[in-house]
């Protein structure tokens, strides 16, 4: 175990999960128990999905499966690929499993996962978000189902607008003046909140400005950070994090609810579902500031030309582990959270529902209005399977803190630029 764990930065997660057996992943699962009972596992990130949706989970399976039950394992987004990597190779894996986006191509590649293409029409088939099948699937098979959506909004105080003499924003460029007003007219409070690892928020200055992550051309990536349109954009990521943010230069995006309840944040640019940390009650796992629902305002980040900017489009995919013990019991599971039942109850918390014709239930209120105008310019990462290896190497937590620490923007990029280059490569 320790091995495979210190081989993942070096070999890759698909390296990683072939060295320790995971490539080649069977529809059966890879310790089936013929039992009809058993205790399932299910790993859930961060705080996303509401409790509300957990309780329904365990209550359902358990009533549907007597003598069984289901755990709900709570894991942290930082450091995710290297414990999935670890675990899902492992004897001991969970049995269901939650995977950003962006990382579920190195998963699906590397046999990690369940086969479920039997499975597709029956966990909602062609109404289930087409990009997150797409980035579910590998080699024609279909892997890991879409869990939910969403897309980035900016979450601000009214009052501290009101007090600057400043109104929404409605191009990118006033974005970034209001937040180097606000910050200067009230030290200690970030016009625009960015710590500096939170390099998905960095993404719509690249894209606003005509830039991109990485394009494919005959077989062969090539990392466009440096490009001239690129270096446009990432030199008013620097504007902002030294001019309008007081963040920690080397802080990450976790729990931005916290800092912002404590009101020294006048926007925060974050997932939509963060609304529902924001307001989450006072006794919560993880309490919000339910006090400031009136000050609170929100809006889609505006692009360099007006209208909504292009965004991250944040979000996970749910996976039944290749080694799980109990494969029928985690795929009964899994349809459980792709259920109308429960897929309603994360729209109504602000996530984007895993099926189309459920988006409704994300509602009609400033929040969901903004959703939809974000989500509808919203963008991925590099379709590679190598991607998730990007994201584990630290290479672009590293840059966006350096330039976060006022360092050379060019000169980082272009060492950044070979780092990705070699890994989406090798």
């Amino acid at each position: 175990m320790r091995k495979t764990t210190l081989a993942v930065t070096a070999l890759g997660v698909t390296a990683a999960l072939a060295l320790a057996g995971c490539a080649g992943g069977s529809s059966s699962g890879g310790n089936t128990d013929a039992a009809a009972t058993g205790d399932i596992r299910v790993w859930l990130n961060g705080t996303d999905t509401p409790q509300a949706a957990r309780d329904y989970l365990k209550t359902t399976f358990e009533s549907e499966h007597p003598g069984s039950t289901l755990t709900i394992e709570e894991q942290a987004w930082t450091g995710l690929v290297d414990k999935l990597t670890t675990n899902l190779s492992g004897s001991d894996s969970p049995d269901v499993v939650e995977v950003g986006n962006t990382q579920a191509a190195a998963f699906t590649s590397a046999g990690a996962f369940l086969d479920l293409t039997d499975q597709y029409d029956a966990l909602g088939g062609s109404d289930l978000l087409p990009g997150f099948v797409e980035a579910g699937s590998y080699d024609g098979k279909f892997f890991a189902a879409p869990y939910y959506s969403g897309a980035r909004l900016v979450f601000y105080k009214k009052d501290l607008l009101a007090k600057a003499g400043l109104t929404v924003p409605t191009t990118l460029d006033q974005y970034i003046s209001n937040g180097v007003a606000l910050a200067a007219a009230d030290p200690g409070v970030s016009g625009i909140y960015f710590p500096g690892q939170d390099w998905y928020n960095a993404l719509p200055y690249i894209w606003e400005n005509g830039g991109e992550i990485a394009t494919q051309s005959g077989g062969t990536w090539t990392s466009s950070f440096s490009s001239p349109e690129s270096i446009a954009g990432l030199k008013q990521v620097q504007e902002v994090m030294t001019k309008a943010s007081v963040a920690p230069k080397d802080g990450n995006e976790t729990d931005p609810q916290v800092p912002f309840c404590e009101g020294v944040i006048a926007n925060l640019s974050a997932p939509s579902w963060v609304k529902g940390s924001i307001l989450a009650p006072a006794d919560a796992k993880a309490p919000g500031c339910p006090d400031q629902e009136a000050n609170l305002g929100v809006y889609a980040l505006p692009g360099k030309s007006g209208g909504a900017a292009h965004v991250f489009a944040g979000g996970s995919n749910i996976a039944v582990s290749a080694k799980s013990a109990h494969p029928e019991l985690a795929k009964d599971a899994l349809a459980i959270m792709l259920s109308d039942d429960y897929q309603t109850i994360l729209g109504k918390a602000g996530l984007v529902p895993a099926k189309v014709s459920l988006a409704s239930t994300i509602g009609t209120d400033d929040v969901a209005k903004a959703t939809a105008e974000a989500a509808a310019n919203a963008k991925l990462t590099p379709a590679s399977p190598k991607w998730a290896d990007v994201e584990a190497s630290g290479a672009l937590q590293d840059f966006f803190v350096a330039i976060g620490q006022g360092g050379d923007v060019t000169a980082l990029a272009q060492a950044l630029d070979q780092k990705i280059d070699g890994i989406l490569n090798s």
